[in-house]
């Protein structure tokens, strides 16, 4: 019999279109799918809060897939070199194959695994399982990589399109003798406040069959009204399948595919699919940048944000993170993301742009909070959006564009659906002061049950004078 190929699964938690998958089948081979969870408290990048609980549901999805197939999925925790060489030598393994990740101390450490394993004589290759265009196939004409968007994006569509997805493997067979494992429990991934752990589990079915179910559906209804509708919080109108791609339980080919054939076949799709295949260009934006950049989830790509005078606030922070900021819009995503671990796009950037420019707090500390709460929370994705929003990113929104959180909310959120559901002591507030519950007449208040500053608080801050010191704060560094 064949020597034994080791799979070695992470943010590709799929059997469908997993090329290292695909390929390890096609050997003949015995096939031993592993997972590594690295915890090394020196990583700074670790898995949030909500993408450990994320991986839990996915693993237990996987493992029971794979052993449909015919082979078990081991688990186990450390380095990721230490663990293969003692699984490597444990099973004889002659090949290992993985899918290739982006991040920086993941492209470094891939790279030192494949140069040694193939010094001693082992196949190693790496495939492309998470993007539509490989990073440093997408150039400008001098060969840079783009650092703005809609020419990365023209220059994607110009290219051949994207493979067809491969099926998953029928079958899978595993080695006469099956490497022990650990417990999936044992590693405790799911967190310890009950609230939080019953709102993501109301919400999410994490694994590769909720995905594919995920993508169908919006293909099916919401794909008509995305490219109209994509900004509304109150509305039911996006795929929410971001979760689903940052794991891989899905890739970005299936979507592709399956986007591009809707339009075809629904001519009154194809508007949206085709604004819905952009976001998902966002996503290789971002990735592009990650890695051509390797400082993007630390510093600002424009220097001259390294001198910003930042507001050390803690209260400030902390009442942006839990909702209670006076602002109702801001403090309705800031909810959504704590019960579900996701906020609607559209609410991200008000509420970032409220803790960067109302607040003066640096956009780090969002990021930060941003990756412990977020079930989608990309290390490449959300760097690149906290800069963006920032003004010091890439293809940034210019610092001095500050999103003014009641006219945000007046426009996105018309009826006040959306504050309604996630700030309830708002709910009977009418819709003329619904974002603006500190203008209301006191008579408005008290028949709506809001006392200010008691049952709901007043604004943090004032935003035309928050905005005026923001934009004084810029003038600091333009003059240095």
């Amino acid at each position: 019999m064949p020597a034994p190929v080791i799979v070695w699964f992470r943010q590709d938690l799929r059997l469908a279109d997993n090329p290292a998958l695909s390929a390890a089948a096609g050997t003949g081979a015995p096939v031993i799918p592993l997972f590594v969870w690295e915890d090394d408290p020196a990583d700074p990048w670790l898995p949030g809060g909500a993408t450990r609980w994320w991986l839990h549901g996915s693993l237990t999805a996987l493992a029971a897939d794979l052993a449909r197939l015919g082979a078990p999925l081991v688990l186990r925790r450390g380095d990721p070199a230490a663990v293969l060489d003692a699984l490597i030598a444990e099973t004889g393994a002659g090949t290992v194959l993985w899918n290739r990740r982006y991040e920086p101390a993941a492209r470094a450490r891939d790279e030192a695994i494949k140069a040694t394993l193939k010094a001693r004589g082992l196949r190693v290759e790496s495939f492309n399982g998470a993007l539509l265009f490989e990073p440093w196939t997408i150039r400008t004409k001098t060969g840079e990589p783009y650092r703005v968007f809609t020419p990365f994006w023209k220059a994607c569509l110009a290219q051949p399109e994207p493979p067809a997805p491969l099926p998953a493997p029928a079958r899978l067979t595993a080695p006469a003798t099956v490497p022990a494992g650990e417990d999936l429990a044992d590693w405790r991934l799911l967190p310890t406040a009950p609230d939080w752990a019953g709102g993501l589990r109301d919400t999410w079915t994490p694994g590769e069959a909720g995905a594919r179910r995920r993508l169908g559906d919006f293909l099916d209804g919401p794909v008509t009204v995305y490219k109209a509708e994509r900004d509304r919080p109150d509305r039911e109108s996006v795929s929410r399948l971001s979760p689903h791609l940052h794991v891989g339980e899905i890739g970005p080919r299936q979507v592709w595919h399956a986007a591009r054939h809707a339009a075809s076949v629904f001519p009154e799709r194809a508007a949206g699919a085709e604004a819905f295949l952009r976001e998902v260009g966002w996503r290789e934006f971002s990735v592009s940048l990650l890695h051509a950049l390797p400082f993007l989830p630390e510093s600002p790509l424009d220097a001259r944000f390294a001198r910003f005078p930042w507001r050390d606030d803690p209260a400030g922070l902390a009442a942006w993170q839990r909702g209670m900021t006076g602002y109702p819009i801001v403090d309705a995503g800031m909810r959504q993301l704590w019960h579900t671990g996701w906020m609607h796009n559209r609410v991200r950037m008000i509420a970032a742009s409220f803790l960067i420019k109302d607040l003066l707090i640096p956009w780090q500390a969002g990021q930060a909070w941003f990756w412990d709460t977020l079930v989608d929370a990309d290390l490449a994705n959300n760097a690149a959006s906290w800069q963006w929003v920032a003004g010091c990113g890439a293809d940034a929104a210019p610092y001095f564009r500050i999103f003014n959180p009641v006219l945000q909310g007046e426009k996105f959120d018309p009826d006040g659906a959306y504050v309604r559901r996630w700030v309830p002591e708002l709910a009977t507030l009418p819709e003329s002061w619904i974002h603006k519950p500190w203008e209301a007449p006191p008579a408005v208040l008290a028949g709506s049950g809001v006392r200010l500053g008691q049952t709901y608080p007043r604004p943090l801050v004032n935003h035309a004078a928050a905005r005026d010191r923001a934009l004084a704060a810029l003038e600091t560094i333009k003059q240095t």
